[in-house]
Formats: C-alpha cells, sequence, structure tokens
C-alpha cells in the first residue's frame, strides 16, 4: 500500500515507461519516486560521515538531482538510473572534497602555515575521495562492472541484494567482484589488502 506522496508504483522502470508515454501524472509520479530513491541513497552514503562533512542529505539529493536533470527519455530502466545517480553522487561528494581541501590549504596559507614541512602521505586513507576517484577510472578501464559496483555499494549505499538487481546479476556476482574491487582498490590506495 502506497502512502500519499508515494506513486502508485514505486518501479522506476514502470514509471520511466509511463513517463515517456506522456501525461503529467506519469511524470510527477517518477519524481516523486525518483526523488524518494535518491533520498534514501544519500541518506545510506551519509550516515557515519566524516568529521567535518557540511554536505547533508537533502542537499546532496538536491545537488544530485541538479547534475541529472531528471528526465524521463534519458534514463532506459532502474539500472540506468541507478547507475547515473550513484555517478552523480560520486561526482557531488568528490567535488565538495576538493572544494573542503582547496578552503583548509588556503587558510593555511593565508595564517602562514608552511606547508612543505608537512610530509608527503605514502598511503592514503580508503576514504580520501580524490585518491579513491582517480583508483575507480583505473577501475574501470580494467573491469567496468567492478567500478559499477564499487560506485552502487560505495557512493549510492546500496546493498549486495540491491546492486544484484540494480545491475540483473546474482547476489553472488556481486559479493565476489565487491571483494576483488575491494582488495584492488585497497592495494592501489597503499593500504594493502581487503
Amino acid at each position: 500500500m502506497t502512502g500519499p506522496s508515494e506513486p502508485p508504483s514505486s518501479d522506476i522502470t514502470v514509471l520511466l515507461r509511463a513517463a515517456r508515454g506522456g501525461g503529467s501524472a506519469a511524470h510527477a509520479d517518477l519524481a516523486r519516486a525518483v526523488y524518494g530513491e535518491l533520498k534514501r541513497l544519500a541518506g545510506a552514503r551519509l550516515r557515519g560521515r566524516q568529521a567535518g562533512q557540511t554536505l547533508g542529505p537533502t542537499a546532496l539529493v538536491h545537488e544530485v538531482w541538479l547534475r541529472l536533470g531528471v528526465d524521463a527519455a534519458q534514463f532506459e530502466d532502474r539500472r540506468h538510473f541507478f547507475g547515473a545517480a550513484a555517478r552523480a553522487m560520486r561526482q557531488v561528494l568528490v567535488d565538495q572534497y576538493r572544494h573542503r581541501r582547496r578552503a583548509k590549504r588556503a587558510h593555511a596559507r593565508d595564517a602562514g602555515v608552511d606547508l612543505d614541512g608537512i610530509p608527503e602521505a605514502s598511503a592514503l586513507p580508503p576514504t580520501d575521495l580524490l585518491a579513491l576517484d582517480e583508483a575507480l577510472v583505473a577501475l574501470e578501464a580494467l573491469d567496468a562492472r567492478m567500478a559499477e559496483i564499487v560506485q552502487l555499494r560505495f557512493f549510492a549505499g546500496l546493498s549486495v541484494e540491491e546492486t544484484a538487481v540494480a545491475l540483473d546479476v546474482s547476489d553472488r556476482t556481486v559479493k565476489r567482484e565487491w571483494g576483488v574491487a575491494r582488495a584492488w582498490l585497497c592495494q592501489r590506495l597503499g593500504g594493502g589488502s581487503a
């Protein structure tokens, strides 16, 4: 049973097809469902966020919404939607991270802190979004599906089961490739094995 603000069907693929057929009600149902999915994903992604992170779930959803430019014709199905949403969340979070780092460096420079005296990090922490973003670009060149699994699991906050449904593969495939991707990323990021 659906609530008053929920569309009659929360199946994104069905709603996408209906919206392509026209009608303002179909577009409104799609917008509510997509917004609801994005809000759920943002909440899952930002749960347990790092100290100093200023972007909340609603702000993240609005940024993702703007980047997606939610238009029914642009998404083929639920899988395409989740892939685009995870990619947009990744971009928003990486951009925010870059902005915070620039601001900190500018503040340190203005305060007269000698940045040359700070030792270079030989092993980046796994939560360094810039390093993770670069590693994901490299992983995507090696195995696009593994990179997509990482995006869906890490940036969109999907469970193994939700990722399997989104990619139309088995839970076992997601678990196996998630494990391999994590090990590869840990190695790439200098953190050893997963």
